[in-house]
């Protein structure tokens, strides 16, 4: 077998997943953490949001950015796409389009995999607190890799 997946695998594995771990540099450090996403395969991209902080100070500063999907059943029997690409704030109706798009997208995938109706996004992903305005951006591809056990 061989250990890196074909195209379509790793498009399967972007398009059924909606929660990742975000790779990104900060004072030349790296740091990781889970996101929720939305895979807009058409567009070529990732679709997140967050509150203001830490991540988006960073991400705003180093541009860089990757994305790591796996699906893992056993320790014998995993699946891992690496998306590596740039982050692109987004802003205005065009913000609000995509962050529409990304809230369809999440909650198709939760009923599909886990039979669960949900109505808000705030029932599938973090919470931005108080009057916060919520940073829509995008991870622009720039490369998929993958590997499988």
């Amino acid at each position: 077998m061989h250990n890196i997946l074909d195209t379509p695998e790793k498009t399967a594995i972007l398009n059924t997943n909606y929660i990742g771990d975000l790779g990104y540099i900060y004072k030349d450090e790296p740091f990781i953490v889970p996101v929720t996403y939305f895979y807009d395969e058409a567009q070529n991209n990732i679709i997140c949001y967050s509150g203001n902080g830490h991540k988006i100070n960073a991400l705003r500063k180093k541009k860089s950015v990757s994305l790591c999907v796996s699906d893992i059943n056993s320790v014998s029997d995993w699946k891992s796409v690496l998306v590596q690409g740039k982050y692109k704030e987004r802003s205005g109706s065009g913000a609000k389009s995509i962050l529409h798009k990304f809230s369809l997208g999440v909650k198709k995938i939760i009923l599909m995999k886990e039979q669960k109706e949900l109505n808000f996004i705030n029932q599938f992903t973090g919470k931005v607190s108080g009057n916060d305005i919520p940073v829509i951006f995008t991870i622009e591809i720039d490369d998929i890799t993958s590997k499988r056990r």
